[in-house]
């Protein structure tokens, strides 16, 4: 298959993307062919995803593949956020734009959940860790399900409308909390107890699935001919994580980005008493894999900040944001990212202050003291979180990889490995998208393994290493963060 060209349609909260992968059998390439925000938008029920444009972005991309490569094309794999989805009805129409998973309609669903079968029991059944968003307690404020015939996770919405297939990947069905973690079937139980209509959970698929050829409508609109769309893992921290250019069993990874995913690659969940408490999921991989790994708020944090810089008319970028936090005082001022204060403010940076002043620090006034503020309590926290992954698993942790968007920020992967004291391996920052691209490639018989994989990787993209500074400093901050935040301290 030399020279031909997979697609990768790579959508996060904040932005996507269409890339061409061009194997060349021994190196694999990228090209961007286009790049559009994922916008959301306010309708008198609550906020949405203007699904409408993003699909549309999405098709404007294949196109552009399909103008500058022609029959190279051979196919397309789609990956998103977790947890969105779209209804459709008996005659398979859209029932709206799905919604935004920070709407506030699932507040209070997580409480009518518990009182319909207990937390600790819907952990040990799913594994996955209670966030207000999931899709267990988004269906739960459902208005639409009466009027639902199927439903389908955001990527698989998308593979749906271009091949006609609704069937939903494990991985990006795994996020929802719905899944029974052993048998990776729907758990039946727990929707029965739930109230959740059986009718709406259909086929469930492994990564790496041919879901066929695109409808011929869709062959028209794009002007495709032989394309076929494959699964990838459609969970977009699946398809990170098979990205991840590794060497060995049991790599550590951290995908940096709107979300921090820090975790392991496993054989098996892991459901402890520990694990629960500590708030770890056990989320499905690829090529019979486990995802066992913490979710964090991000760069969420400084992404709020810039949205309200840049309605005050400062109009900086990341890159100047950077540079300015590089600039301010160290370890000064220190938050616990996944605080509630953090969830939907509309105003991040006061919130990062009044956080402060509450916990008595300096509350950071300037750009560059907030974003310093911002990267080093991140820091901290991913500190927790690796002593945590190594005690649930009893196996020491060695170095970090960290890729997806935040591995460009070289003054976070500092921090980041200053603060572990573990070698921190940055890159490659389009991980997502090879590991879209390495799932396709197996699935066309063009890669043995997943291993095989990761080697290609390896020889085709570049990493940064970064080695930790600065210990006694940190190790203060560390002991100050903890008791800040209430973490046992590692």
């Amino acid at each position: 298959m030399c020279g031909k060209i997979c697609l990768a349609v790579d959508l996060g909260a904040g932005s996507g993307r269409v890339l061409a992968g061009i194997y060349h059998g021994d190196t694999l390439a990228l090209r961007e062919l286009n790049r559009f925000p994922s916008e959301a938008v306010r309708e008198a029920d609550g906020w949405h995803w203007n699904f409408t444009r993003l699909l549309a972005r999405v098709k404007d991309g294949i196109r552009l593949a399909l103008g500058e490569f022609g029959a190279r094309v051979v196919s397309l794999g789609v990956d998103t956020w977790g947890v969105d989805y779209g209804l459709l009805d008996a005659d398979g129409q859209l029932l709206g734009q799905p919604f935004q998973y920070r709407d506030a309609r699932a507040d209070g669903m997580m409480e009518r959940a518990f009182a319909r079968m207990p937390k600790a029991e819907i952990y040990r059944r799913t594994g996955i860790q209670f966030m207000f968003f999931n899709t267990l307690f988004q269906l739960l404020a459902e208005k639409k399900l009466a009027d639902a015939d199927s439903l389908l996770f955001m990527p698989c919405l998308i593979n749906y409308l271009l091949t006609g297939q609704k069937v939903n990947e494990r991985s990006i069905a795994s996020t929802g909390q719905l899944l029974d973690a052993d048998r990776q079937q729907w758990d039946w139980e727990l929707l029965a107890a739930m109230g959740l209509p059986a009718r709406i959970f259909g086929e469930l698929a492994d990564a790496g699935a041919n879901l066929g050829p695109l409808t011929a409508a869709a062959r028209r609109e794009v002007g495709a001919t032989d394309l076929h769309v494959i699964a990838p893992g459609c969970h977009d921290t699946a398809s990170a994580v098979a990205g991840v250019p590794a060497d060995g069993d049991g790599m550590v990874f951290l995908s940096s980005g709107t979300w921090s995913l820090i975790g392991r690659e496993l054989r098996a969940p892991v459901r402890t008493p520990e694990s629960f408490a500590a708030g770890f999921s056990n989320e499905t991989g690829v090529c019979g894999t486990t995802r066992f790994l913490k979710n964090i708020a991000g760069l969420w944090l400084l992404q709020e900040c810039k949205r309200k810089w840049d309605a005050d008319g400062q109009r900086l970028d990341y890159g100047g944001i950077i540079s300015q936090a590089a600039a301010a005082p160290a370890l000064v001022s220190l938050v616990d990212p996944d605080a509630a204060d953090f969830q939907t403010p509309p105003d991040m940076p006061a919130a990062i202050a009044a956080y402060c002043r509450r916990t008595n620090q300096p509350a950071p006034l300037t750009v560059g003291a907030t974003a310093r503020c911002i990267f080093e309590s991140l820091a901290l926290k991913y500190r927790v979180v690796l002593g945590q992954l190594a005690a649930l698993t009893g196996r020491p942790v060695g170095p970090l990889h960290i890729v997806g968007g935040g591995a460009q920020n070289a003054l976070l992967n500092q921090f980041a490995a200053n603060a572990t004291g573990r070698v921190v391996l940055a890159g490659p920052v389009e991980a997502t998208s090879i590991g879209n691209i390495l799932l396709q490639l197996i699935a066309l018989g063009e890669l043995p393994s997943l291993s095989a994989g990761r080697a290609l990787a390896r020889r085709s993209f570049a990493t940064t290493e970064y080695q930790p500074q600065h210990p006694a400093a940190w190790d203060e901050a560390a002991e100050r963060f903890g008791e800040l935040a209430g973490h046992e301290k590692f």
